[in-house]
């Protein structure tokens, strides 16, 4: 009830807009941000053949949508014409450009075990009669574990909360927004959270494949074993929180462009060699 109460409030309160702002972008941003986040679950399955459109470069559809996401972020951080608000914005574009080439290399590991960009295929690649095992957290568990926390930078999530770090910028990119434009931009961070959840279940947990390939497992329809790795990984994402302090701004840079790019650089590496020679490229 809480939920559709502060929904209520949020609709019905009268945006307030600052008089040294540019109201078009200003209002324009929330929108930008709902949109692409709604947008990138265009191609995301379900399960099998539960695709709005299952098309053959569906991951790099998402690629290439969520990180135009950092477009509304810059947008109502700019427009908002005050300093705290453009500082979280020019936070918020470094951060989400320096995970995304980590994020990019993860997502060619995976393809090069998968020879395809389609996310249907993707799944089926992990689709085996050892289950779990099969799937490719386990062989690729370096690149499982630099997916996961580059997806909290990327969504901006603590530890990597530093473009609304409200001990520092107050609120960041969204200070001076209310009712619905703030609705909308923290619905856009959540709508883009599941859809990170959702693509490390694709990606690495087997989407909609059950854990075993026994009897009691098999009857249970593919969706709901999809839902169920998804807020396993949401209440991942929302534990990280509970135990891990906000980094300083140079420590995120230094994980990002110092750690993370030349150790997913050599996995790309390694996994292309370890398929040449064994000849297991798809």
């Amino acid at each position: 009830m809480q939920s559709f109460a502060d929904l209520l409030k949020f609709v019905l309160k009268e945006p307030t807009i600052p008089a040294g702002a540019n109201k078009g972008v200003f209002l324009l941003a929330p929108l930008v941000t709902t949109t692409l986040a709604l947008a990138a679950w265009a191609v995301v399955p379900v399960a099998d053949g539960w695709a709005i459109a299952n098309i053959n470069v569906g991951i790099l559809y998402i690629f290439a949508v969520s990180s135009l996401g950092v477009y509304g972020v810059i947008m109502g951080g700019w427009a908002s014409n005050s300093k705290y608000p453009f500082l979280g914005a020019l936070r918020s574009a470094a951060q989400m450009v320096s995970y995304e080439v980590s994020i990019g290399f993860v997502i060619i590991t995976v393809l090069l075990c998968v020879g395809s960009l389609n996310l249907t295929d993707i799944v089926e690649a992990q689709n085996g009669k050892y289950g779990m095992l099969g799937w490719f957290w386990l062989p690729l568990f370096p690149m499982f574990v630099i997916f996961f926390i580059s997806a909290l930078a990327e969504t901006n999530r603590p530890p990597f909360d530093l473009p609304e770090a409200e001990s520092e910028l107050v609120a960041g990119f969204m200070v001076e927004y209310g009712s619905t434009p703030y609705m909308m931009f923290m619905l856009g961070e959540y709508v883009a959270i599941v859809t990170m959840c959702s693509l490390t279940t694709i990606l690495f947990l087997g989407g909609w494949l059950p854990p075993f390939q026994v009897v009691p497992f098999t009857w249970v329809p593919g969706v709901i074993w999809f839902v169920l790795k998804v807020c396993l990984v949401f209440f991942m994402f929302a534990m990280v929180k509970a135990f891990v302090p906000r980094y300083r701004y140079d420590q995120l840079m230094r994980l990002g462009w110092k750690v993370f790019l030349p150790i997913s650089l050599f996995m790309v590496v390694a996994v292309a060699g370890v398929l040449q020679f064994t000849g297991w490229a798809p």
